[in-house]
């Protein structure tokens, strides 16, 4: 039951890439939300003083304006923590093996690239290996976590079970 529900996991994930990654700019646009949402810019004078260097350029509050800079910000950690997510899910579906985690990283780097690669064939849209650099950070560091989290629980088990 357990693969059955994270074989369900995967499967959303792959299909919410593919459905996002086929829309154009506009309509993933988060600047309406963002606008409705935060009607006061919180915490603007505290990011305006946040810089983010991406693809050569300096993203920041005066470069791009509040409410596009906090889109920035989402969709980028968006890209991580999918991909985190994601290469953790492919992980607990593959068998047990020596080379598990790195195999998980390696089926991940393949959607990263695929899912940029999809994004470059949609108007208005550009595919960038910083995503896939991005989305790759997150894979390592979210699977790292859980196999932690997994040796903890489990050292936990046996210790309290003796």
């Amino acid at each position: 039951m357990k693969n059955l529900l994270l074989f369900c996991l995967f499967l959303c994930f792959v299909v919410g890439l593919f459905i996002s990654s086929a829309q154009t700019y506009e309509q993933q646009s988060l600047i309406p939300t963002l606008q409705q949402w935060l009607p006061g810019k919180p915490f603007e004078a505290w990011l305006a003083h946040l810089e983010i260097p991406y693809w050569g350029r300096m993203i920041s509050i005066e470069e791009r304006g509040y409410y596009h800079f906090i889109e920035f910000l989402l969709r980028k950690s968006a890209h991580f923590f999918v991909f985190g997510a994601l290469a953790c899910v492919i992980y607990l579906l593959l068998p047990k093996h020596s080379f598990r985690k790195l195999t998980a990283l390696f089926v991940t780097f393949l959607f990263a690239a695929a899912d940029e690669y999809h994004q470059s064939l949609t108007g208005g849209r550009t595919a960038t290996y910083h995503d896939v650099i991005l989305d790759m950070s997150g894979a390592v560091i979210c699977l790292l976590f859980l196999v932690i989290i997994m040796r903890f629980t489990v050292h936990k088990k046996r210790s309290s079970s003796i």
